[in-house]
């Protein structure tokens, strides 16, 4: 069984063990080390990281395996990496962002099945490499979704259409809806946070940029600048406060980048403020409205909540007849339990005999000039035609004559009836 080493850069992460083919081996062995740098390969003594997912600009995460549960589920591990040399104070903020992921899915990836659950969160203190000082690695682990994300599904199918992205805004619409009221906001909306799963279920990845919302008046709700290069609003990209809107701007934006197959930078006319992506694509106006409300520069321009948008998605209610201009219907008494009154024939309305509709009768349009004409130089030049080759088989002029008649009669008919 081969063994990912989590350790940033280990020269050889592949490690193979033999003995962990054995599933009864691998549920009691002992902790295996990294062949190559020392690094524990059994994380908290049970995630066993087998292939690496990617990186990012904070950590990375590895497909492993829980060898503590039955059937060794397959699960996501995280690790808390953070790229760069980064500063004391910006190190402290990224370790906050780890944490506040794994304290939002602790809240709420259990209550909304499109939000990865949280199965564990834990610090792995090793000896650093070359030895001589302590490294502490931050680890999350979560709920494995087996499928692609938007950004990979557009790379390999190409762009989307309308009713993909309309189908992507009803179901993601909802689960915004249900953060906001968790007083969240996700900062970091984008094609590749979107999961689809093998099934079509769409999830909402990387709470790693959130927000929390402090309802408390004079409460500092300044951006942390924690965004995504052109799918960020203007308030965000400012490190001004966020809103909900903040991330429909970023969802409109996402929609946009899967119907055009475009990046968002070449969607945006800097010169004019204005984001122009109508001409690269053909959609449904009431859709297109939707969206460049949802792009307006201005935060209380846009929609203000996700339910807002999923209301006027949602298509225009039947008108319904008032109760007044109703005809008043005569409700008869009631009738005491235990009496059986037959009410009088005479009483009762007969019952309406359905009428089948009134067959249209078809007007056979009028003969233009150039009809009559076309239609006798046709006529008369087939009748000729026949009547030649009728007379070179029958050589009986009299035959000859009456089968011609008939045909150039059946001819006539088939004009005037427009055949």
């Amino acid at each position: 069984m081969e063994v990912y080493c989590t350790r940033p850069n280990c020269p050889r992460p592949i490690n193979h063990f033999a003995d962990l083919d054995d599933v009864t081996t691998l549920k009691t062995t002992q902790q295996k080390y990294c062949i190559s740098c020392g690094m524990p390969l059994l994380l908290d003594g049970r995630y066993v990281p087998t292939q690496l997912l990617g990186k990012g600009g904070f950590g990375a995460a590895f497909l492993a395996r829980d060898r503590r549960i039955p059937g060794m589920r397959s699960c996501v591990v995280k690790q808390f990496q953070p790229a760069g040399n980064l500063t004391p104070t910006q190190l402290q903020l990224a370790q906050q962002l780890f944490e506040r992921e794994a304290e939002v899915l602790a809240q709420i990836g259990n209550e909304h099945e499109q939000i990865p659950d949280l199965f564990a969160f834990f610090p792995v203190s090793v000896s650093s490499l070359p030895p001589g000082k302590q490294e502490q690695f931050f680890y999350l682990v979560q709920e494995y979704i087996d499928g692609q994300n938007l950004e990979e599904e557009l790379l390999q199918e190409g762009k989307f259409s309308e009713i993909g992205v309309t189908q992507i805004l009803t179901e993601i619409l909802p689960v915004l809806t249900f953060i906001h009221e968790k007083g969240i906001i996700h900062r970091d909306i984008k094609p590749s946070n979107i999961m689809r799963r093998r099934d079509g279920k769409l999830f909402l990845l990387d709470f790693g940029a959130v927000k929390q919302v402090a309802n408390v008046p004079g409460a500092s709700t300044a951006s942390t600048g924690i965004y995504s290069l052109g799918f960020a609003p203007p308030e965000q990209m400012s490190g001004n406060q966020v809103f909900p809107s903040t991330v429909l701007y970023a969802l409109a934006v996402t929609v946009i980048n899967l119907l055009t197959g475009l990046e968002a930078s070449r969607l945006f006319d800097s010169y004019t403020n204005q984001w122009k992506w109508r001409t690269q694509v053909t959609v449904n106006d009431r859709l297109a409205d939707i969206l460049d409300k949802m792009l307006l520069p201005a935060a209380s321009q846009r929609f203000q909540s996700a339910a807002e948008v999923l209301q006027a998605l949602s298509p225009p209610a039947p008108s319904v007849i008032p109760t007044a201009s109703l005809p008043h219907i005569h409700t008869p008494p009631s009738v005491p339990q235990g009496q059986n009154i037959q009410p009088h024939p005479s009483t009762q309305p007969p019952a309406p005999i359905p009428q089948p509709p009134p067959k249209p009768i078809p007007v056979q349009p009028k003969f233009a000039t150039w009809e009559l004409l076309a239609g006798a130089a046709f006529s008369g030049f087939q009748g000729a035609l026949i009547a030649i080759a009728l007379f070179s088989l029958l050589k009986n002029p009299i035959i000859t004559l009456a089968i011609s008649v008939v045909i150039l009669s059946g001819l006539i008919f088939a004009q005037t009836q427009r055949w």
